[in-house]
């Protein structure tokens, strides 16, 4: 195996081991948006964790099928040790596998766990095979002398994966049936969960147990219910020897998809998919932490099969869909995201094609010059309150454009492109419009938030930006000055000239009302609701430098970008709220309302190290080396902590920067991606 691609973590089984076992994550997807994740200890803490967690077709979105394994391991002697999962002892969980624990690693992607016991080294590990609701664990004897009996106790709780743990079917509601080495547990109006095991003498033992009152502390830590139950309906036992593998396989997929592929061949062609996505990408990213981000970036790209109507009308056409989930694990996918995104996770790993399938199936979702905000879990259809996410879409097709010459996806999309321009300059929905008296974009709803910084509780808009927002208009004159160029470039020469006039006059007015000589940087919102500008500093007005065409005068931009550095960065990325404001928050958690009134108020996002560096680049062009430095010091903190391999979705913005929100965020991998291959030392562009 390719030690670039391992990520290794030593334990020595200590006691005092045990706070990190139960902090750091793992997270395996299929392709599908569905995913198994758990802890390394295997104590579940989330409502989230599972080993399988299905893609249903809508409107049932995404289920929790199997919950929980528990395992014991029966030596010859007739002794026998527990190695993993959870039990209930005294009302009290009893982290019984950890003891025996002595490595966790990624290796090409996939979670594997080493331990020793009685002078045995076993592993275990899990893999979903591609686009298939369907997880395989994986047990091998590594050393020790003859074979050990192998006891898995399987437990679930059927229910929507974002739903209460209280919520579900009735724990005595589900029906066990076997058949020839076969097993199916099956609820109400659910797919059943298929099991089966793959190795010596499997044999399976009805003993259905309910495992009662377990405690989900980062559920409880967050504010929601956090205690649930699950039930068993027994176990399965099976000969562990040397050179022939255990494999429980888990799926509500049919049998006849189940059992296509061996164990062994769906491991192979797994670890062959592995070897074809990094071979596809950027050559920057051959080597040391940024190839485990190629596969990290994987895990986002999906294709939305529970959109079962769009997936026929976009097929039938011979397209196909594709999207990218925000984060796991209880985002869908968002149009801001999957536009900032795109670069980073599809056009540096060399996926063109998929990259061009995202952009359609948002163009086919366009309404009233606006693409989709999100699709809520379980639904075919959009939902559109956003100011932002049509105007990165024009960011993200410039960028595929660049990387692919692709012009024939531009012709395509040309009429929405002016559509979208027309309904801007017209007024759409949610108060978005073009203020005729000076060129800048307007938004504002007070049933929405409609920038990135999108809290909002009830009626309370936690970071209210209605009016003329920074990066709104920095992204609408970037916007114009594509069109221009695309319009150029398929001779429409009258309409480009318009474009051109109307780009003129958004610089100039933007630059006239958006610079505050006091502060030496750029206010965040003029034109507020009550007529007010807000002065208060954030990284929205790094657009206004680092965008492909930036709308803010040169002259401005180092005291903007000096602002910047001093008062938001950290080494994790961005904080949204300088700490000298009065609504400045340096910790995210608590309850949602808690943790809401902090996520835009100083809350750090990684995310906005890609614009950051863009920016830096821009007024020190010759500082690639810092920038690089700065990504390697991330990437070398971070990899190691809270979900292995992947990048939180935001930061504490103080003291020890504990990672908080997701485990794995999309534009957090993508935009240190995009940026990694620009600072590379062998970069080349194209």
């Amino acid at each position: 195996m390719n030690s670039d691609i391992v990520i290794r973590t030593n334990w020595t089984g200590d006691i005092a081991e045990q706070e990190e076992l139960l902090k750091r994550e793992w997270l395996v997807t299929n392709g599908l948006g569905g995913y198994a994740s758990g802890t390394i200890s295997g104590v579940p803490t989330r409502r989230f964790h599972s080993l399988l967690t299905a893609a249903l077709s809508d409107p049932q979105g995404r289920y929790v099928m199997l919950n929980q394994l528990s395992e014991l391991v029966r030596f010859p002697d007739g002794s026998s040790q527990k190695i993993g999962g959870i039990e209930l002892v005294g009302g009290a969980l009893d982290l019984y596998g950890m003891s025996s624990l002595r490595e966790f690693r990624l290796e090409s992607g996939l979670p594997v766990w080493r331990y020793e016991l009685a002078n045995h080294v076993i592993e275990k590990t899990i893999l979903m095979p591609y686009m298939s609701n369907t997880v395989h664990v994986r047990y091998r004897l590594v050393s020790g002398t003859g074979s050990v009996r192998l006891k898995i106790r399987v437990a679930v709780h059927f229910r929507r994966h974002d739903a209460s743990l209280a919520e579900g079917l009735p724990l005595d509601s589900y029906d066990l049936k076997a058949s020839a080495g076969r097993f199916e547990i099956q609820g109400l109006s659910m797919p059943s969960l298929r099991l089966y095991v793959d190795g010596e003498n499997p044999a399976f033992t009805i003993e259905a147990k309910r495992l009662s009152n377990i405690l989900y502390r980062i559920e409880e830590q967050r504010g929601y219910e956090a205690q649930g139950n699950l039930w068993s309906p027994g176990y399965f036992r099976v000969d562990l020897v040397a050179g022939k593998d255990v494999t429980l396989i888990a799926s509500s997929e049919s049998w006849e998809s189940i059992m296509a592929l061996s164990p062994a061949e769906t491991f192979q062609a797994e670890q062959e998919r592995c070897r074809r996505l990094l071979a596809a990408a950027r050559p920057e990213l051959a080597k040391g932490l940024a190839k485990q981000l190629v596969l990290a970036a994987d895990q986002f790209i999906i294709a939305p099969i529970e959109r079962v109507a769009e997936t026929t009308r976009i097929r039938a056409t011979g397209g196909d869909v594709r999207t990218i989930i925000a984060g796991y694990h209880w985002f869908t996918d968002w149009g801001r995201d999957t536009m900032i995104s795109l670069e980073g996770l599809t056009l540096t790993t060399g996926r063109h094609i998929e990259a061009g399938h995202i952009l359609r199936t948002f163009a086919h979702h366009l309404r009233d010059g606006l693409i989709p905000n999100m699709f809520p879990e379980g639904e075919s259809e959009g939902v559109y309150y956003t100011a932002d996410a049509t105007l990165w879409f024009f960011h993200a097709l410039d960028r595929y454009i660049e990387h692919t010459g692709d012009r024939g996806l531009l012709k395509e999309l040309l009429p929405k492109l002016l559509d979208i321009i027309d309904h801007h300059i017209r007024g759409t929905r949610f108060g978005i419009h073009c203020d005729p008296s000076d060129g800048l974009l307007v938004q504002g709803d007070p049933r929405y938030a409609l920038t990135w910084m999108d809290a909002k509780m009830g009626d309370w808009v936690v970071t209210p930006r209605r009016g003329k927002a920074v990066e709104i208009n920095a992204l609408w004159y970037n916007a114009l000055r594509l069109m221009e160029k695309w319009m150029l470039g398929e001779n429409l020469s009258t309409g480009a000239i318009e474009i051109a006039k109307r780009a003129d006059v958004t610089r100039l007015s933007f630059n006239e009302r958006f610079w505050n000589a006091e502060t030496g940087h750029l206010y965040d919102v003029v034109d507020g609701e009550s007529g007010e500008n807000d002065p208060a500093c954030r990284p929205n007005q790094l657009f206004a430098l680092s965008l492909s065409h930036p709308v803010l005068d040169q002259a401005h931009w180092r005291s903007v970008f000096q602002n910047i550095k001093d008062r938001l960065l950290t080494p994790v990325g961005l904080r949204t709220l300088s700490p000298d404001h009065p609504d400045y928050k340096a910790d995210y958690h608590g309850d949602l309302r808690t943790r809401d009134a902090a996520y835009h108020q100083g809350t750090v996002w990684p995310w906005l190290i890609g614009p950051y560096s863009d920016a830096w680049l821009r007024v020190y062009p010759e500082q690639r080396k810092e920038v690089r430095d700065f990504l390697n010091q991330f990437l070398e903190r971070h990899l190691h902590e809270a979900c292995i391999g992947s990048v939180s979705e935001v930061f504490d913005a103080e003291g020890l920067f504990t990672p908080r929100g997701c485990i794995a965020q999309a534009w957090s991998v993508a935009e240190i991606l995009r940026v990694w291959v620009k600072v590379a030392e062998n970069h080349k562009s194209g």
